[in-house]
């Protein structure tokens, strides 16, 4: 009997592209920090604008998303891809030649709403292309951005310090290649919409998860607590960590570094693992293993020492950011119907708000002491309780793409 051929198979180099495209767009947002230590010697700028930018990237590039994807997901825009690769475009030329404050802020909102087009189409073409394997696609998808995030030290110590401010020039062609490669997945992704546009409405898009709406909402909201206390954990690792290992154990800035980078290395790995995993035994289970499992590596942290620090972090790394992806693709199969705008909430909202978040952890520090806030944040993971609170997966994991009838 002959093998019924997959109507839904996974489309592995739209997969691919997709997920470098995600590379090239963070790692040009990641350019913005990379820049700080040039601008503020070459404009003069103080801390205090310094952190403004901060603010306006993340407003820009993550606050929006939701708006972006709900836009998107009652009329389909292809071709929004290329258009903001060539926004993030025009940003770096104006990053290079900026005169003065002023234009570094127009350049930096360029490139953050560049940035908050791309992520929720992106992770919705991550959808469709998955097939059956929608956790490892948008694990795919993750990968690039983190990876594309974790250059910025590379782009200041290549880059900027041999060229000055003016080597954000160079971050054009790197623009210009994503806009190419972003076309081509844009004409695949209007293809995807004609055939189908042919098709009928689904009776399980139509009647949703058969889930009541206020529970969806509910569900929701705490995968939106859970990432946002998931980020601002991650968030405060990256940034105030390193100043802990230097009061802790008197390392120097490199020194202390490489366990930050530890951190993040692994954090990517587990990104990239968490996806599969998810689509052998569930969404759910993933998150719950990766908040909770994560709290006793990081109720350790400040009591290790430096050797045990490696494998902590590691392993906090790996399981945290396991469920980085995880989280995205429950609430798309949750709500099938509006792909884009709960991406956004994901991707955007909830970890914008976690990484805006740390500035308070700043303030706490200030306010405190280092070793005291470094110590509260280390029991964050155990918030991640409020997973149990979530409905099963099992409803609706395998349901077809709700997308369709959408568009």
């Amino acid at each position: 009997m002959p093998t019924e051929r997959n109507p839904n198979p996974t489309v592995y180099p739209i997969l691919l592209v997709i997920s470098i495209a995600h590379l090239i767009n963070d790692s040009l947002q990641a350019v913005i920090p990379a820049s700080y230590p040039i601008l503020r010697d070459s404009l003069h700028l103080s801390y205090t604008q310094l952190g403004l930018i901060t603010f306006i990237l993340y407003f820009s590039s993550s606050v929006m998303q939701p708006f972006v994807g709900a836009f998107a997901d009652t009329r389909p825009t292809p071709y929004i891809l290329p258009s903001g690769m060539l926004l993030s475009l025009f940003g770096m030329l104006g990053l290079a030649y900026a005169p003065g404050y002023v234009a570094v802020l127009c350049s930096v909102i360029l490139v953050g709403t560049a940035s908050a087009m791309f992520h929720p189409e992106g992770a919705r073409i991550a959808y469709l292309a998955a097939g059956s394997k929608r956790g490892f696609a948008q694990s795919l998808f993750q990968v690039g951005g983190n990876a594309g995030s974790a250059m910025a030290p590379l782009m200041t110590a290549l880059i900027f310090y041999p060229f000055g401010q003016k080597g954000a020039v160079w971050f054009t062609l790197v623009a210009a290649a994503g806009a190419a490669l972003q076309m081509w997945v844009a004409r695949w992704y209007k293809d995807r919409l004609l055939l189908s546009s042919r098709g009928t409405k689904s009776k399980s898009d139509a009647e949703g998860v058969n889930v009541q709406q206020q529970r969806v909402v509910g569900a929701i909201v705490v995968i939106i607590l859970i990432a946002f206390a998931r980020s601002l954990f991650g968030s405060s690792v990256g940034t105030y960590f390193v100043f802990y290992l230097m009061e802790q154990f008197r390392m120097s800035v490199p020194e202390a570094q490489m366990y930050i980078f530890l951190y993040a290395g692994a954090g990517i790995v587990g990104t990239f693992l968490g996806g599969p995993l998810s689509d052998r035994i569930g969404r759910k289970a993933v998150m719950l293993l990766s908040v909770l499992g994560a709290a006793p590596f990081g109720i350790l942290l400040p009591y290790a020492g430096e050797l045990w620090l490696y494998p902590l972090l590691m392993m906090l790394g790996l399981i945290n950011h396991s469920s980085f992806s995880v989280t995205v693709v429950y609430v798309q199969e949750l709500v099938p119907g509006k792909i884009g705008m709960v991406s956004g909430l994901i991707t955007g909202l909830a970890f914008g708000m976690g990484a805006i978040g740390t500035v308070v952890v700043g303030a706490m520090i200030d306010l405190t002491s280092l070793s005291a806030v470094i110590v509260a944040c280390t029991f964050m993971p155990l918030f991640g309780v409020i997973g149990f609170l979530l409905p099963s997966d099992r409803k609706f994991r395998n349901r077809p793409e709700g997308m369709e009838s959408k568009a």
